[in-house]
């Protein structure tokens, strides 16, 4: 098998229709339920039988399993090796990205192949391009869930490549999905990443959906852990490291906030599907709902996956034209997709360019000014 370094080909609603239709589509897919329901009813800090795997299986997953926590370390000291340096000039007082951010991803492009090759070095121009496209845009600044996506892809590679399997897909979500979360969340801090589109990913969270997906599952059956619970202060407290979906809630709780950084923003007013989403019955209708959602929202939004990158194991349905040609209702934008002048692009990765609430609760903190009263999100 040849591989080649992936590159979009989704431009048009036409190709939209075709990606949807695809056999890629649907393995993207069916592999995102795979590994939400290996995590059905487990918390971060559950451990698998022994008898339950031979050792060889065993001894396979372990080595995989710290090759990757590995990787992802050597990534938090590349990041350590870019600090901000002009947290006293003009730029602190914008609420948009840090620029010290396109530093940490030109280090991190240089050296993703290297840091990859000691888990495989096959296909590795296709794992490394997924990978590097999972910590965000070098030139916006920004992240969101296409974003997101990418890192499925990568871990999809490796899937593909045999250098994981079904077997381990509960320590890849518990132990290296949730250390990607873990980055992330350092990249939105130090570099103030502004939310790719314009208004965060449909009203979750300003970056992510994947850790509501998967983080519903593991709260399928629990004895009385509920959907409203994500309202009580004190569970969220208790819980937010065994939980995915509750380290979410801990973590929009701790930078929604007004002027007042000790004074937390109602969930109903800042994140108000979160909310609507806490009424229901229980948490497997929220977990079979996240994939509804996440099908629609996400695999079958254009501005999203005119970004989705397609090689030779994420293959490109083979109708979708490799060259398009420009027409009166299309022009190419800087960021390399074709708009539709036609179609309202509110929300697309080009829409109104605004900060994170990451952004706006860290600058309040750095101003600390008796007499700052600037609003969190302008």
């Amino acid at each position: 098998m040849s591989f080649i370094k992936p590159v979009r080909r989704v431009y048009t609603q036409e190709d939209l229709s075709k990606w949807i239709n695809s056999n890629t589509f649907n393995e993207i897919l069916n592999f995102i339920c795979d590994l939400q329901n290996s995590i059905l009813s487990k918390s971060n800090d559950y451990k698998e039988p022994l008898e339950d795997k031979t050792e060889q299986e065993l001894a396979k997953e372990t080595e995989i399993i710290d090759k990757l926590i590995k990787l992802f370390n050597e990534i938090e000291k590349i990041i350590e090796n870019h600090p901000i340096t002009n947290e006293n000039n003009q730029n602190n007082k914008s609420r948009f990205g840090k620029i010290e951010f396109r530093d940490f991803y030109n280090d991190l492009s240089n050296n993703i192949e290297a840091l990859i090759s000691p888990i495989s070095k096959i296909g590795i121009i296709e794992t490394s391009t997924y990978l590097l496209n999972s910590f965000g845009d070098q030139t916006r600044i920004d992240y969101g869930s296409g974003h997101e996506l990418n890192f499925i892809c990568f871990l999809y590679c490796l899937n593909n490549l045999q250098i994981i399997n079904s077997t381990m897909y509960t320590s890849i979500i518990l132990k290296i999905f949730t250390k990607y979360m873990s980055i992330m969340r350092i990249l939105q801090k130090k570099y103030w990443l502004e939310p790719a589109g314009s208004h965060g990913v449909w009203g979750l969270d300003d970056y992510h959906f994947l850790p509501f997906l998967f983080g519903s599952s593991q709260l399928v059956n629990h004895p009385y852990l509920k959907p409203k619970s994500i309202h009580n202060d004190e569970i969220i407290d208790q819980f937010h490291m065994q939980y995915i979906y509750f380290e979410c809630i801990y973590f929009l709780n701790q930078i929604k906030i007004t002027n007042n950084s000790n004074e937390k923003l109602s969930l109903r007013w800042h994140s108000p599907m979160l909310d609507d989403i806490s009424s229901a019955k229980n948490w497997n209708k929220i977990k079979e709902g996240m994939i509804k959602m996440y099908k629609v929202e996400v695999l079958s939004k254009l501005p999203i996956i005119q970004h989705f990158l397609f090689g030779s194991i994420l293959k490109c349905p083979d109708d979708i034209p490799e060259v398009h040609n420009n027409n009166n209702n299309q022009s190419t934008s800087d960021c390399g997709h074709v708009h539709n002048e036609v179609i309202n692009t509110w929300g697309d990765c080009c829409g109104i360019k605004i900060p994170s609430a990451i952004a706006a609760s860290e600058s309040l903190k750095l101003q600390n000014q008796s007499n700052y009263k600037q609003i969190p999100f302008d």
